[in-house]
Order: C-alpha cells, then structure tokens, then sequence
C-alpha cells in the first residue's frame, strides 16, 4: 500500500534541480560539510555516550542561565490571555517601542530618539540581522564585517549575492578592525559595514574614540553601519555600557540592534529592536512586512516590563563578574593567557598547540575536540583569525558554592591534559 499523498506509478521529483544556489544549488544535502555548532552538539553528545560516568562541564553555552525574571513572566502570564492581544502586531506596539526610547535613554544616554521613526521591535536580533542585507545589498556589493563574529549579516549578503570583506579582529588591535587597512577596490563596493560590541568572541569592548573614528569612516565612504550590542549592557570592571548611538553623527551613518535575550536572560522569548538612522529604519520595516507579521503582543508588553528593570541586568552582570573572577584564574593556572574581559560573558583565550603525548593541534577546533573528548570540558573554537577558545560562564550553577566546584573540577581536568601553549601550524605557516 502507497503512502498517502504518493503516486506508486509516478517516480520522484528530481529536487536536485529546484535547490536555489544561495544554498548549494543541486549539491545541496550532498556534501559532508555541518555547521560549527551542530558539530560541537554532535561531539558533545558522543563524549556523553562515551563517558556516562562523568558529567559534562558545558563552558561553550552561549545563552543565560538564568530564566526571565519573575515580574516578567508574571506579565506575559496576565496578557497572554488578553483577546486584545490575539491581533496581528506588525511593526510593533507603541508601548513597546516607548519603552525601547525610554531605555536607550536611561542605561545608555542616548536621548530623544523618536518611537515612530526611529525604533522598530524585531522577532529576535538574528532576524533583524537578516532584513538588514535586504535593505541595501545588491548583487556585487560588499558588507566589511569583523571576524571572528556573529554570521547572520554575512550569510544572508552572500544570499543576496553580495560578497563578505573579512576585518580581522587580532589582540595586538585590541580587537577591534583595522579600518585604514581595507583595499581601496573594496571600498568601492562597499555599502555596510557590521561590528559589535562588547564583543561575541572576544569580550573586547569599544569606546567612544573608536566609534567616532566609525562614524567618520562611514561618512566619507557613504557606509550603512549595522552594530549589533546583543551584550552591550553587560559591562564590568567600571566600563559603563556603551551605545554606538551615543556619539555625535552615528545616527546619521547608522543603526544599532538591541537583544532582550542576554540582558535580560529572555534568549527564548525572540524580543529585540533596531534604532538609529530614520531612514535604516523605514527601509528595515518594509522589508520587515514581506518577512513576519511582529512578535506576540502579550511577549512585547513582558518586554515593556523588562526594560523598565534594568537592575535585572545589573544583577545578572554582577554574577558573571564573580564567575570569571573564578574562571581567568582558573585558566591561567594550566597555561592559558587569560584575562577578564571588559564585557559579554566570553572568556577568549589562545588555543593550545599540543597535549601530553599528543602531537601538534593544527587547529583550535582539533584543540577543541580533544580537550572535550578527554576532559569532558566543552569550549567553542574559532580559527578565524588564529587559534582561539571561546570560554563561557553561563555555564549551570545554581550556588556561588557550585559555581567554585564546577570551575575547580574543569581546572583539575584541564591540568590533568598536559597542555602545551605555542603557536600553531596554521599560524606557523601564515
């Protein structure tokens, strides 16, 4: 007997052909390559099989690990029920985007920006990052993106047959891009140019100097800038959070997108919003309105509610404080040059070259993979611009006392490797 919907005596569609080439075209699904972090899910649950004895120290998460505060939830609970909720939200609710005006303004000091023109909610900052490229990538432009980085933007220009110039981000910079470096040929395609900070590996922060040195830059060479501060109010060491928008002329070149998921430990909830330059923002929302019809209402007035609690924030940045207060000494002691990082909840620190008895890594995901199937310590590797593991302390804990246990035990782990720490082949060779 025939499945349903299944002609028996008709033969299956060739799909090969109908794949879009943004995807692979006719090879799509038949090349071995897996994204980076399906691949570290993979690997992490083959060591679990491979160890069931001992658990998994899960340094590479890249979300909260906390849940939304209870003022929040409690919000959502009341209206989610609402039937003036049920409707369609498009673009936003005004409430929502008063509330996003009025935070920019009391954690950022970035005043008077207008809730109609100048602010647009998005269904996470992924999405928005998406629209951007739609608003202003033609076929042959370039978007200047940092690497290592978030590769949302990057991916959907490519979609849209637009190329991606690659702004290393290297320790001897401060990690931050070398903008006086980029070939004049690619200047002369380029229409964006995306950054971010505090930064997603790194943890380096921007300040003012270097945003005023962006704005310039995108002036004279008439750039969109697109800065995605996912981690902007996570700070520490005194850094006050800094908004792009903050500095004179940036709403003139630019955007910047907000997240409610790391702030605000709201990761699930797919609540962000976009603002800055008026005309960014007009272009964004009609491509916003081919794309989705708006976040649920009942989640954007939660959002209200969070935004108006910005000590939310301040308690959750003061627990990854005292975590890597725990975590860079930790890595230290076994050979890594770690140093506290001036914001997000990232610890990036050179990869190391080799183990005990094991030869040369020849890259950080080689040294990612060992140390997770030896160690059950689960970091995330970027090769980028050289060898690098990102470490995370969003790890679970529910106790400052666990949050001492789990540390130490991956510290003992790590120790018990025989790291060594030297340069690498693919650097040796560069």
């Amino acid at each position: 007997m025939s499945s349903p919907g299944k002609d028996p005596d008709v033969s299956p569609l060739d799909w090969s052909g109908l794949f879009a080439d943004r995807i692979g075209g006719k090879n799509f699904g038949c090349g071995n390559a897996v994204y980076k972090f399906e691949r570290i899910k993979r690997a992490k649950e083959s060591a679990r099989k491979e160890h069931p004895d001992v658990s998994l120290i899960d340094m590479g998460i890249g979300e909260g690990d906390w849940s939304a505060d209870p003022c929040v939830v409690e919000t959502l609970c009341r209206e989610a029920g609402l039937a003036e909720n049920r409707r369609y939200a498009d673009n936003g609710i005004p409430e929502f985007r008063a509330a996003a005006a009025q935070y920019m303004d009391r954690v950022f000091d970035v005043p008077d920006l207008d809730p109609e023109s100048e602010i647009l909610p998005g269904i996470g900052s992924k999405s928005l990052l998406a629209q951007l490229p739609a608003c202003f990538i033609n076929p042959g432009d370039i978007l200047l993106a940092t690497v290592p980085s978030y590769p949302v933007a990057g991916s959907w220009t490519r979609y849209l047959g637009g190329d991606v110039h690659a702004l290393p981000l290297l320790a001897e910079n401060r990690f931050l891009p070398d903008l006086e470096r980029i070939p004049a040929k690619v200047l002369r395609r380029a229409k964006m140019l995306y950054i971010n900070y505090p930064n997603n590996p790194t943890g380096a922060v921007a300040n003012p100097e270097f945003f005023s040195r962006v704005v310039d830059f995108a002036r004279k060479q008439r750039i969109m800038v697109v800065h995605d501060a996912a981690y902007a109010a996570l700070t520490y060491g005194g850094n006050k959070p800094l908004s792009f928008l903050s500095v004179p002329g940036a709403r003139d070149v630019g955007v910047e997108v907000h997240s409610l998921s790391k702030s605000f430990n709201m990761t699930g909830w797919r609540m962000s919003f976009v603002c800055g330059n008026s005309a960014a923002i007009a272009a964004c929302a009609a491509v916003k309105d081919n794309t989705d019809a708006g976040q649920f209402r009942a989640v954007q007035k939660a959002a209200v509610t969070a935004l108006g609690h910005p000590e939310i924030t301040e308690k959750t940045a003061e627990k990854y404080s005292r975590r890597f207060d725990l975590l860079v000494p930790a890595l230290r002691s076994v050979g890594f040059e770690a140093e506290k990082p001036a914001g997000s909840f990232y610890c990036y620190v050179r990869a190391p070259s080799a183990a005990a008895g094991v030869e040369q890594f020849q890259t950080a995901e080689k040294a990612a993979e060992f140390i997770l199937s030896h160690a059950l310590v689960s970091t995330v590797p970027w090769d980028e611009a050289g060898a690098w593991l990102r470490f995370s302390v969003t790890f679970e804990a529910g106790t400052p006392d666990e949050e001492i246990r789990i540390v130490d035990d991956m510290k003992a782990r790590l120790a018990a490797l025989g790291l060594v720490f030297g340069k690498h082949a693919q650097e040796e060779e560069a």
